[in-house]
């Protein structure tokens, strides 16, 4: 009787022990709101409350200042930059309007003088 007692109860907390873990959050994650913005980075320290952790810097610095008990969180890597598709040029308009070759003026020609007397 005090086996299947004991082995009741024993099967009981674990079936409950994994439903008491879903609601629980680490203590050292970070919420959304604190997130560093895209590009940035954030120190991170354990045990120390949201709103007094350090401000957003550069990844490279904040990779180089962490200490040992910390860890760094970093943004969403910011968006590529893409050219901007460019417009077609508009077809040439043609230049002059016309059926096949263009027309050219005669040379002009020298003034006729009269002959010397």
């Amino acid at each position: 009787m005090r086996l299947s007692l004991s082995l009741a109860l024993v099967g009981s907390l674990i079936a409950a022990a994994p439903l008491s873990a879903q609601d629980r959050r680490p203590a050292d994650s970070v919420p959304d709101a604190h997130k560093p913005p895209a590009g940035m980075c954030r120190i991170w320290l354990p045990n120390v409350p949201a709103n007094k952790q350090a401000a957003p810097t550069d990844c490279a610095t904040a990779v180089r200042n962490r200490p040992a008990n910390a860890k760094v969180i970093f943004g969403d890597p910011l968006p590529t930059k893409r050219a901007a598709p460019r417009e077609p040029l508009p077809a040439p308009l043609p230049l002059a309007p016309g059926k096949g070759k263009p027309k050219t003026s005669p040379p002009p020609t020298p003034p006729t003088t009269p002959p010397p007397a």
